[in-house]
C-alpha cells in the first residue's frame, strides 16, 4: 500500500481523497485487521485449539481488541471521505479472516482462495479510499486508467497469493492431516496436487509476458526489472517445483513466490520512475 501510494499514486495529476497521515490511518487500519485475523489462526483456528498456553479468554480479548482497532480506524477513514457505509469493507475482511480461521480453512479450495482475495483487498481499499471520492467529469479518464492498472495489479497478486496458498498446503500436508484440517494435496494426494499447482503456476508466467508485451515493452528499465526479479524467479520456482518433495522444497519455493510478491509491488514505482524518465527525454 505504501508503495502504490508514494510510488505511484503521489506521482499521478490527480488529488487524492486522503492526505499522508490519513493515508496512514489507512494502512494502519489494514494492519490491525490482518494482525488480528493472523492472531486467532495461530492461537485458536481449526488445529490450534489445544496448541497454546494462553487461556481461550485472553485469546479472544486480544483478537476483539485488534480488530476493534482496524474496524475503528476504518470507519474514521470511510466517515472521513464522507462514505461512511464503506467501512464495510474492512468489517468484511475483518469477518472473513475469522470464520476462515474456525472453519473455512476446513474448506478445501474456498479457503485457498479467500486468503489470496484477502491479499489483493487492500489494493481494492486504495481505489475505494483515495480515488472514488474525488471522481468528477474531469479527472474520470484519468482515474478510470489508474483503477484498470490497479486491478492488473490485485489480479496478478490474487493469482500469486493462491499459489502460495496451495505451496503452503503442499508444506505442511503432514500436520494438516494430523489436525483434521482437509486441503487439496490430502484429498488428492501430494503427488497429483504438485501437477495441478504447477499447471496452475504456468498462468502467472502468461500473464507477464502479456503485460510485458502490451504495456512496458517500451519500458526498457521497468521491462528489465520484470524480467530480472519477477518472470526469472517464476521460472525458477517451476523448475524447482518439478522436483520438490520434502516440507523443506515446499518452504523455500514458497519464501520464492512471497519474493515475487515483493518485486511485483515494487515494479508499480519503478514503471512509474520509467514513464516520467521517458517523458523529460
Amino acid at each position: 500500500m505504501l508503495a502504490f501510494k508514494y510510488g505511484f499514486l503521489d506521482r499521478q495529476p490527480v488529488v487524492l481523497a486522503l492526505n499522508n497521515w490519513q493515508y496512514i490511518v489507512m494502512v494502519l487500519a489494514c494492519c490491525f485487521i490482518a494482525a488480528g485475523g493472523f492472531y486467532i489462526n495461530n492461537t485458536a483456528g481449526v488445529g490450534k485449539e489445544n496448541n497454546t498456553e494462553i487461556s481461550e479468554a485472553k485469546i479472544y480479548n486480544i483478537y476483539i481488541a485488534l480488530t476493534l482497532i482496524g474496524v475503528g480506524l476504518g470507519y474514521y477513514i470511510a466517515n472521513f471521505v464522507g462514505r461512511p457505509m464503506h467501512s464495510g469493507i474492512f468489517v468484511v475482511g475483518a469477518a472473513t479472516l475469522y470464520i476462515y480461521a474456525t472453519s473455512l480453512k476446513q474448506t478445501v479450495l474456498v479457503s485457498n482462495i479467500v486468503i489470496a482475495l484477502l491479499m489483493a483487498l487492500p489494493l481494492i481499499a486504495i481505489g475505494i479510499f483515495t480515488m472514488y471520492p474525488v471522481l468528477n467529469a474531469e479527472n474520470k479518464l484519468l482515474l478510470a486508467t489508474l483503477l484498470d492498472l490497479m486491478l492488473d495489479y490485485a489480479l496478478f497478486i490474487f493469482v500469486i497469493g493462491l499459489l502460495i496458498t496451495f505451496i503452503n498446503d503442499l508444506s505442511n500436508a503432514d500436520t494438516d492431516y494430523n489436525n483434521g484440517i482437509t486441503t487439496l494435496p490430502i484429498t488428492l494426494g501430494r503427488a497429483r496436487t504438485q501437477k495441478i499447482v504447477l499447471v496452475f503456476a504456468l498462468l502467472p508466467v502468461g500473464m507477464l509476458l502479456y503485460y510485458g508485451n502490451a504495456y512496458i515493452k517500451e519500458l526498457l528499465f521497468a521491462l528489465g526489472y520484470g524480467l530480472v526479479f519477477i518472470l526469472a524467479p517464476m521460472i525458477y520456482f517451476l523448475i524447482k517445483l518439478w522436483n520438490a518433495k520434502t516440507p523443506k522444497d515446499f518452504q523455500h519455493l514458497e519464501m520464492v513466490l512471497k519474493i515475487v510478491l515483493l518485486f511485483t509491488v515494487l515494479s508499480v514505482a519503478v514503471v512509474t520512475f520509467n514513464i516520467q524518465y521517458n517523458a523529460k527525454g
